[in-house]
């Protein structure tokens, strides 16, 4: 199954400040979720975010802030209870995620959503937790139970269809 640009939503999981020097590859990971986000605005997709305990973590990485419409502060490691599936655009089934850690927050937000009927893709290029292991494990237990894991790449030439699309440079531009 393919992800539809006009049915998706980009969902950024706890991109901190505090918590990406302790992320494997956190400069990576940071730099493919402002890319993802960059992309997204182009072509007019909504980004939310969250952050975990920020008055500890601290906000978001500046420059994943500024690309998020909206940001949503969290307790609980999964988002939804926090009020997610409520901030989550009308009509957009398809929900792209990527962030931290992927094996606690990141991995409880996407099986949630599985299980409240959305379609599910973490690019796992933009995922990233403290032990590559733990990643490595949680991005095979998400394909088990129904999420699509895709990379940045993936994502935007899905978003986009086809060459002649009106972004299609400024796209390849940030990809390249």
């Amino acid at each position: 199954m393919l992800m539809k640009s006009e049915q998706s939503t980009l969902l950024l999981i706890d991109v901190q400040e505090r918590l990406m020097p302790a992320i494997t590859h956190g400069q990576e990971v940071v730099s493919r979720c402002v890319t993802l986000a960059t992309i997204a605005g182009l072509l007019d997709i909504p980004v939310l975010a969250t952050e975990q305990l920020p008055e500890k973590l601290g906000p978001n990485v500046e420059a994943v802030k500024e690309l998020c419409h909206q940001t949503l502060a969290k307790h609980h490691f999964d988002a939804c209870p926090d009020g997610l599936v409520d901030s989550l655009p009308e009509g957009r089934q398809h929900i792209i995620i990527a962030g931290c850690e992927t094996h606690v927050c990141m991995m409880q937000t996407a099986l949630s959503l599985i299980d409240a009927g959305y379609k599910v893709w973490v690019v796992a290029d933009a995922t990233g937790s403290r032990n590559e292991f733990d990643r490595d494990v949680a991005l095979d237990r998400l394909s088990h139970s129904g999420a699509r894991i895709v990379t940045v790449e993936m994502v935007a030439f899905e978003w986009m269809r086809h060459c002649k699309h009106p972004a299609f440079r400024d796209v390849q531009m940030l990809i390249k």
